[in-house]
């Protein structure tokens, strides 16, 4: 059995992309595990929420796979496309080292490929340039 995280893409006001620092030195999608009886769009809103201090809306559902986050353990990653609902003045938990903010065609080296993928699906999707 594998752990399910969903994941959500967003653009801040100037059309960057936010991702966070997790523990093991790697940017991310804010995200995480879905609880019960929670639908996957409800628990991206949650997670930002919980994560960034922002509120989002589930726009689009952009991607499922398999991530090998360390040699022999695997995380089912959902990922979806978002749109901020109200100001981004992001407030990080203690769950990241650090919240960062990206141009979509300037990504950090440092982020796996899926999120990337997710990225530029979204930026597809919202001919964001």
């Amino acid at each position: 059995m594998f752990t399910v995280s969903i994941k959500g893409v967003f653009h801040t006001p100037s059309g960057e992309v936010g991702l966070l620092m997790n523990e093991r030195d790697e940017w991310e999608l804010p995200g995480g595990r879905i609880e019960l009886g929670e639908t996957t769009a409800e628990c991206v809103v949650r997670e930002i929420s919980e994560e960034l201090s922002l509120s989002v809306n589930a726009e689009a559902l952009l991607d499922t796979y398999l991530f090998e986050v360390v040699p022999e353990k695997h995380v089912f990653i959902v990922t979806y496309g978002c749109s901020l609902n109200g100001p981004f003045n992001p407030r990080i938990s203690d769950e990241h080292k650090r919240i960062g903010t990206f141009p979509p065609d300037r990504l950090p080296a440092n982020l796996p490929q899926g999120y990337r993928s997710s990225i530029v699906a979204w930026c597809r999707q919202n001919a964001t340039p």
